[in-house]
Parts: C-alpha cells; structure tokens; sequence
C-alpha cells in the first residue's frame, strides 16, 4: 500500500524513472549520457551516486570499495545513512526524468524501492544502444584491465575520488534532432577510474553457504515446510535459486509462495549484499498433517 501511495505521489509531480540495464562491464555508464540526452532526462544515478548537471550531487561511489561485496552493497543502497542521504537529495530537487543504471531489472526495481522512487516507466536495454562488438569490447577490457567509468567529469572526481582515479575520456554527442543549425555537437567528460576490488577480482558467495542460508531462512519462516532440493545459478546479473519444497496438506499455497520467496529475497540480500535474480519454488509433494 505505501509503495502504491508513494508511487502516485511521483506520478502527482510528473516525475517518471528510466532504467539502462545490461552485463557489467558493458557499458552502461559509458553511454548514459547518450540516454540522457535522447529522452531528455534530468538526473541519473549510477552505483550509489545520485549525479546532476555533471556534478556528484548525493550519495558515495561503490568504485572506492576495498572489497566486491562491499561495492555491491553501496550500488544497492544497503546502507541505511547512504540510501536516507540520496532519498533527501531527491526530495530536495525538482525533476522530471532520472535515470538509473543497473547490471538487471530487478536490480533497479531494488534501488527504486530503497529509494522510495516509482516502477521504472522505461526500460533501455544496453543491447539497444550498443552492438555486438562494443559490447564485447567493453567486457574485454573491464575483466583484463579493470577500468570502470564514472560519468561525471575528471575534477569532481579527482575532488572526491583521488584514490582510484585513472583517466578521463571526451565523447561528442551530436546535437538532437530539431535543434537549431547553429548548434555543434556536445562535448561530454567521463572519468576511468580503477577499484581496489576490481584488481582483487570478483568475490562470490560459495553455493554451500547460499543453500545453508537459503534453509536457514525457509525454517524461519515456517518450521512445517521442508527443502528436498536446491539448485543455484549464477551470472553477472545475480543468483537464481530453484527450491523444491514438501508444505503440510491444506496449505494455502499462493501467498505462501510468494511470502517465501520474498522473505528468502530480502534476508539473503539483506545480509551479504549479493543480489537475488530470482526465486522459483516448486512444491513437490504436500505432506499429511
């Protein structure tokens, strides 16, 4: 219900959110500016920085993470200060469109809701601004390399990041369509930067600790069900759990669901950061009571 109530507050104001999605390191914060540009958008938030007009306007960025999992939890807003900080900035500042980057939709869906923002209205795939090869070229050069982009110019983040500060590269966006003759293509700054965790490589969850917190969390949420399997997937977008489940005979099975998978969702996320794709619970047979 507040979800709802606080989606129809937005709506009042006229505000409306569009999310980039795509594999990290395909870049997404490369082109964001290009988005921006083509719809218009005010302001744009891009792992745990809320940026406007080209400046750091709230919020800390994931890249000075020591540790991947730490990193993951600032791009989700884990952090009760950092997410109230951004929620404030929000509310302080008139827009209309905000932008918000994300490796999945789930992910931005996560981001919207701790940031007390609406459903995204649009959502732009990077596949749809990027091809084949750019794609790949990115990625390539993310896992070999390690460099991310921050899309704000080299001094804000020279003023804020020194440590991991890397590079900055200039793009020409042509001007749009139906803009005076007179005016020339739009130059825009884009910092590189290197993390400490990206040099460290990628931290990840063993399948063993995942399965014990997943059973962990079903007898929490009710001792009569019981796990005959798990199995977990995982990608550069999250973790994909299937449970086949034994429930009590009579059991009303809808909202037991979907009270299950997203009390399994929310604690998991909630204490190791990492990021839940999806939870897909099969009952496998219903047990006497």
């Amino acid at each position: 219900m507040f979800r709802l109530l606080n989606d129809l507050l937005w709506f009042a104001r006229g505000v409306r959110v569009f999310a980039l999605v795509g594999e990290s390191g395909s870049g997404k914060s490369f082109r964001a500016k290009l988005v921006a540009q083509k719809y218009g958008i005010d302001m744009l938030i891009d792992d745990g920085l809320l940026i406007k007009a080209e400046a750091i306007l709230a919020g800390k960025s994931a890249k000075k993470e020591q540790l991947y999992m730490a990193a993951v939890k600032t791009a989700l807003f884990h952090e009760k200060a950092h997410r109230d900080e951004v929620a404030r900035a929000l509310q302080k500042n008139r827009f209309k469109k905000i932008l918000i980057i994300g490796t999945s939709e789930r992910m931005v869906e996560r981001i919207c809701e701790r940031l007390q923002l609406p459903h995204p209205y649009k959502v732009i795939k990077i596949e749809e601004i990027a091809s084949h090869a750019e794609i790949e070229k990115a990625i390539r050069s993310r896992k070999v390399e390690g460099k991310h982009v921050i899309p704000v110019p080299a001094i804000e983040i020279r003023r804020n990041y020194p440590q991991i500060f890397y590079d900055s590269v200039r793009v020409f966006l042509q001007r749009s369509i139906g803009a005076p003759v007179l005016t020339g293509p739009k130059v825009y700054e884009k910092s590189v930067v290197r993390p400490q965790f990206s040099k460290r490589g990628r931290v990840a969850i063993s399948e063993e600790a995942l399965s014990q917190m997943v059973v962990h969390c079903v007898d929490e949420y009710d001792e009569k069900i019981r796990i005959r399997k798990v199995s977990i997937r995982s990608d550069t977008r999250g973790y994909r759990l299937t449970l086949s489940i034994e429930v009590p005979f009579g059991t009303q099975l809808t909202g037991t669901i979907h009270g299950l998978q997203q009390y399994i969702i929310d604690n998991i996320e909630r204490f190791t950061g990492i990021l839940i794709e999806e939870v897909n619970i099969l009952v496998d047979r219903f047990a006497p009571r």
